[in-house]
């Protein structure tokens, strides 16, 4: 049995009857809008519980851990291990509560809001004097007579040393008509936040580059006679991740523009919070990067992370890429080659370390004598490392492609003296495997020989996890990816960190979304070099 529907009801033909109805939709939409406002802040809320509940009970774990600690005594491992992974991920909660969007005031208790302490006595102190225009704007008189005086206070820091900036805003009053007149209040990086931008720039490059935890941190500043919870720290770290997530996204959108890109990936040991253990979670690294062929766009990296080694990941990162992507011989890149028009370009330097390998440990003859031949195509690099594509793909061509041809008939015939099993068979055999990606350098001036672009910047990373034990979840390696992305391009521009990141954060706030990209490590770059040439 078929069923139809009933025909629309026909709009009125009267003015005033079609007014009614707009009025009833109206009044029908507003209770709607009021309906999802109400929802939206019971979502909200009920978020904001549960954070401050998982909060609540890591601290109670924690708390136990230290009596614990305490009890059975300084020579307990196994109860130091406890409290770091503790304090880390007390650090990850108070971070992703940071990032959550604000709770409706009237979902708020007045216990729950903190009472900040005042900023120390000791410290040094820098006034600023805000004042208002000179003329009164409401009558244009220009009596002014002063009325009191709205005082501010921010931590800074320069470095090795802390100060407070106080901010002074006089408050006059025309005497012709009474109009209260002051300067406006400056904007800070963080929405009531005590920190200046120098000083949230060193928590962040001391947590991320220098591989300090915020509790650390907060330890050191206490001898400093600072007291500044952890807490605290986290939610500049959080209103810190949400305020430059556009400028990271600035930053992918101008890597991913490139015809060619270099990849390479680290395991960074992530914790299982309320587990205990630790699994591997990847961080990804995109570099964009052709000054060795002479081109002047700016070089930029721009770092992902994933949870896993699992191919989607890097699908996912390049989705809608084409172009030539210089990489090792990880099988979750194939997708990328056989179905969304990427190049596949390999690397020599992978090829060569399975030889070095070789040579270091029995020293293999044959062995040398492919280092020997690979060194000579280096040696080629050299000399037109900075031309034209034009030019360095006729030197190839012309140098580099003979030596190849005659590396290949040389890896054949010692293959076929070889037992399949044998290391040096699994050398030419990885050599011989990926031949085409290998040799693709000579077909087209703007390759490079190597993936050590890539390697280079994620060197830092490798190197650094010696000093952590862990990233303290998921979300946590999300935002060290996106510190990193800023921090990796500003070195590759030449920029101090600290320097870069303080004058990205006083600036952000203020910036339109349009423009955000003139805060990105080059222009800012070009813009101090300037202004230090000027001075």
């Amino acid at each position: 049995m078929s069923t139809t529907l009933p025909p629309t009801s026909p709009l009125p033909d009267d003015v005033e009857s079609l007014k009614r109805l707009i009025g009833e939709r109206e009044a029908q939409r507003v209770q709607v809008q009021a309906q999802y406002d109400a929802l939206l802040a019971r979502l909200q809320t009920v978020q904001a519980e549960a954070s401050n509940q998982a909060l609540l009970i890591e601290k109670l774990r924690l708390q136990i851990a230290v009596l614990r600690r305490h009890r059975f005594g300084a020579s307990s491992e196994q109860l130091d291990g406890q409290l770091e992974q503790l304090e880390l991920i007390l650090e990850e909660l108070e971070v992703n509560q940071a990032q959550l969007p604000p709770v409706p005031e009237q979902a708020v208790s007045p216990k729950s809001v903190p009472v900040r302490k005042p900023l120390p006595e000791h410290l040094p102190r820098e006034t600023i004097n805000h004042a208002p225009v000179c003329a009164c704007p409401n009558c244009g008189g220009q009596s002014l007579r002063l009325i009191g005086v709205d005082t501010t206070e921010m931590l800074e820091y320069v470095p090795q040393r802390f100060k407070v900036i106080r901010h002074e805003r006089p408050k006059y009053a025309c005497e012709g008509c009474d109009t209260l007149i002051q300067a406006q209040a400056p904007n800070r990086p963080i929405s009531k936040g005590m920190a200046g931008p120098g000083l949230l720039a060193h928590v962040l490059i001391s947590k991320y580059a220098d591989h300090l935890p915020l509790y650390r941190q907060s330890e050191i500043w206490a001898r400093e006679g600072i007291d500044i919870p952890r807490s605290t720290m986290a939610d500049w770290v959080g209103g810190c991740s949400n305020l430059l997530s556009p400028l990271v996204e600035a930053l992918k959108a101008h890597v991913l523009k490139a015809q060619k890109l270099h990849t390479d990936d680290t395991p960074v040991p992530v914790l299982h919070p309320g587990r205990g253990t630790t699994k591997l979670g990847r961080l990804w690294t995109y570099v964009r990067d052709d000054r060795n062929s002479g081109d002047t766009t700016p070089q930029a990296v721009w770092f992902a992370y994933s949870p896993d080694r699992k191919g989607a990941y890097p699908q996912a990162h390049l989705k809608g890429y084409r172009g030539f992507l210089q990489a090792d011989a990880y099988a979750g890149y194939d997708e990328l080659y056989n179905k969304q028009g990427v190049t596949e370009v390999a690397c020599w330097a992978h090829a060569r370390r399975k030889f070095f390998e070789l040579h270091k440990a029995n020293g293999s003859p044959m062995a040398n004598e492919a280092l020997m031949t690979i060194a000579k195509l280096y040696k080629i690099e050299e000399r037109v490392r900075g031309q034209p594509p034009p030019l360095r793909q006729a030197a190839r061509q012309e140098e580099a492609r003979p030596i190849l041809k005659e590396l290949n008939r040389w890896l054949f015939a010692q293959l076929a003296q070889l037992s399949k099993k044998s290391e040096m068979a699994k050398a030419i055999g990885y050599a011989l495997g990926h031949w085409s990606a290998l040799t693709r350098y000579v077909e087209d001036g703007r390759l490079e020989i190597d993936n050590n672009i890539a390697e280079n910047t994620i060197r830092p990373i490798a190197l650094g996890k010696k000093n952590w034990l862990f990233a303290g979840s998921d979300s946590g390696g999300e935002r060290a990816a996106h510190i990193y992305s800023l921090l990796g391009t500003a070195k590759l521009h030449g920029l101090n960190p600290q320097t870069y990141l303080t004058y990205v954060l006083e600036r952000i706030a203020d910036t339109k979304i349009n423009r955000v990209g003139e805060l990105l490590p080059w222009n800012v770059a070009t813009l101090l070099k300037s202004e230090s040439t000027e001075g």
